[in-house]
């Protein structure tokens, strides 16, 4: 492999060694670095690959990759498409900065790469953030330290993960943003998310005009119908006898809540048992 060149000079002009701890760039074979599986990102981009790989046959490689060691050789901590770029240059070996990172730091050092070059999408982020949590036992706060975010911002794209799989999909590929995928977050229901998300696709709907179709029909849907229409109030009395329980609809910003309130352990144990009658479907 030639040696890269970097507008005219060599790689540790432009780069000097890293000094911390004894560190330093070595030249790695490629066949020993191995992608991360902690990995976010999980789609590439070839035209940008072969944009960068062009790039760097003509520059050099700017900036080394980052590795820790494992078992059998190195893996990527940071770096990937510089990486998968000098692959296709055919290079044999790469600059790379070694570092004995942990499994947490790798995962945490993998995220912000990525959130810093704007390479994920929201799904991306917001999976990246719900392994960081399930895997090592983090809070959200701690992943917002982490990365750089507000606790707001990654409980926001937190969120996401809970819209219907249509939706996902759809942000996913592109035709929902995050803008358009929180506007949907205020719908209860997986139906109507998907009703409203494939509208803002087919008329190219902008945030803001989704966010006001949604308020217009959450309005409408909680005008339909209150705890005191005397059709609501009756069937709650209904209900309550047949149940052995105090009944009770309570509206919400974004949902309704039906609460059951039994006088004592047996009549819930019951409940659960189906052994109080049921009130027939036409009640």
């Amino acid at each position: 492999m030639p040696k890269p060149r970097g507008l005219g000079k060599g790689l540790d002009a432009l780069i000097p060694p890293v000094t911390v701890a004894g560190e330093e760039i070595r030249q790695i074979r490629m066949e020993e670095i191995r992608p991360n599986p902690r990995q976010a990102r999980t789609e590439w981009d070839e035209e940008e690959l072969n944009a960068l790989a062009a790039s760097i046959a003509e520059y050099g490689l700017l900036h080394p990759v980052v590795v820790r060691p494992v078992e059998g050789g190195y893996e990527l901590v940071a770096g990937e498409r510089r990486w998968r770029a000098c692959q296709r240059l055919g290079w044999e070996t790469i600059p790379a900065l070694v570092r004995s990172y942990d499994d947490l730091a790798t995962a945490c050092a993998l995220l912000v790469e990525n959130l810093h070059r704007r390479e994920l999408n929201p799904l991306e982020e917001a999976t990246a953030y719900r392994r960081l949590i399930e895997e090592f036992g983090l809070t959200q706060e701690e992943v917002a330290r982490r990365v750089g975010k507000s606790r707001a911002a990654v409980a926001n794209t937190l969120r996401l993960l809970n819209l219907s799989p249509l939706v996902l999909q759809l942000l996913r590929e592109g035709q929902l943003t995050a803008g358009h995928a929180r506007a949907l977050l205020a719908l209860p229901g997986a139906e109507e998310q998907e009703l409203f998300a494939l509208k803002a696709v087919q008329r190219g709907m902008s945030v803001r005009a989704l966010e006001e179709a949604i308020q217009r029909y959450c309005r409408s849907s909680s005008a339909t119908a209150s705890p005191e229409d005397p059709e609501v109030k009756e069937k709650l009395a209904v209900w309550s006898q047949a149940w052995g329980a105090r009944v009770s609809l309570r509206p919400g910003k974004r949902s309704w809540r039906l609460e059951l309130v039994f006088p004592n352990r047996e009549a819930v144990i019951s409940f659960l048992a189906g052994t109080i009658p049921k009130v027939s479907r036409g009640t």
